[in-house]
């Protein structure tokens, strides 16, 4: 026979004359309780620590009908005013207000915006804001816990919490004739949505390890990775307003190396030449159309990622060797960079 009987402090569920525990006991309590206890100390800690660095930012534009306004988010780095956020944020913007969670709403101006990186600085007038720590997305892992924090549908100070769906995502990206592969970009299945872009995704520890910049579908976010790559892209923004960049004029892939030089190499891709831009360094040197890349100054070439790498500003106007495989035989060319105009 079963049946309820009252005690102090509850009801209790008797079964053929045994007892069973009390709701609200330990021995009743979800085996995950402390578990979710844990996360929910963690996403709120992280909330707690972050979201006086995340701002709302709106953005105005000059239109043939007038002003027109857009919105996103910026995180702050510096106390002084130094904020980050996405390039497509603030492209076009003629004038910048940041609104943070106690309630102040300070003016700020665009510092520089690399759209190839998709990334921007603006300096809200502040003397005494709460920088975020920034940290090292290339210690995440699958399955870690990111929280994102930012101002979606113009709800500033909204926390959403996820995890690391997938990593060493590409992102293309794109400014004037210039196009660009965003690298090891952060996907996650932390909601997102339009306004969370230049929002900040964090770690467990409220570490910045991403810039939100895009919703790819229903539980798919982006976020540009923050790693030493991009330190230094946030590095030129404050110091110079743009990045510098090599140049040299190809179009290119991935391809799989024949056999016998992948066996000589020891590996097993080079970029394929797909097209050499008429006029460009790589024209001048006499890089063809179908050309296989295998290394760039003695350093090994897979993707045009690894190329990327090396476009950076000391390479410009410094010669470069690069050594293809061409017709089975393999060629050494000398290549001078150039600044991409972008």
């Amino acid at each position: 026979m079963t049946g309820l009987k009252s005690v102090p402090g509850g009801l209790r569920l008797v079964s053929d004359g045994a007892a069973k525990a009390a709701p609200g006991s330990a021995a009743e309590q979800l085996p995950d309780a402390d578990a979710f206890d844990a996360y929910s100390r963690t996403v709120s800690g992280v909330a707690e620590r972050l979201t006086p660095s995340v701002a709302h930012l709106a953005v105005y534009r000059r239109t043939r009908r007038g002003r027109a306004e857009g919105a996103g988010s910026g995180v702050a780095i510096s106390p002084d005013g130094y904020m980050l956020t996405s390039a497509h944020v603030v492209s076009g913007g003629h004038g910048v207000t940041a609104s943070f969670s106690d309630g102040r709403e300070l003016r700020a101006e665009v510092v520089g915006a690399d759209p190839l990186s998709d990334l921007a600085v603006v300096r809200a007038d502040a003397r005494d804001l709460a920088p975020g720590r920034l940290g090292d997305a290339d210690e995440l892992r699958v399955g870690q816990l990111v929280v994102a924090i930012g101002s979606p549908m113009g709800l500033a100070g909204t926390v959403t919490a996820g995890v690391v769906s997938a990593l060493g995502r590409s992102l293309p990206t794109r400014s004037g004739s210039a196009g660009r592969l965003v690298e090891n970009v952060i996907q996650t299945d932390a909601a997102l949505n339009p306004g969370n872009s230049g929002g900040a995704l964090a770690d467990g520890l409220s570490r910045v390890v991403g810039i939100n910049t895009a919703v790819a579908g229903i539980g798919l976010g982006l976020a540009v990775p923050i790693n030493e790559a991009t330190r230094k892209i946030i590095s030129s923004l404050m110091s110079e307003g743009r990045v510098r960049r090599a140049y040299i004029g190809i179009v290119g892939g991935s391809r799989p190396l024949p056999p016998r030089i992948a066996s000589r190499l020891g590996r097993a891709k080079g970029i394929e030449v797909v097209e050499v831009v008429a006029g460009s360094p790589a024209a001048r040197a006499g890089l063809r159309p179908e050309d296989l890349i295998v290394a760039v100054d003695g350093e090994p070439m897979g993707d045009v990622g690894d190329l990327q790498r090396l476009m950076v500003a000391e390479r410009i106007g410094q010669g470069i060797e690069v050594e293809v495989v061409r017709e089975g035989g393999f060629v050494k060319l000398d290549v001078i960079p150039r600044e991409l105009d972008a």
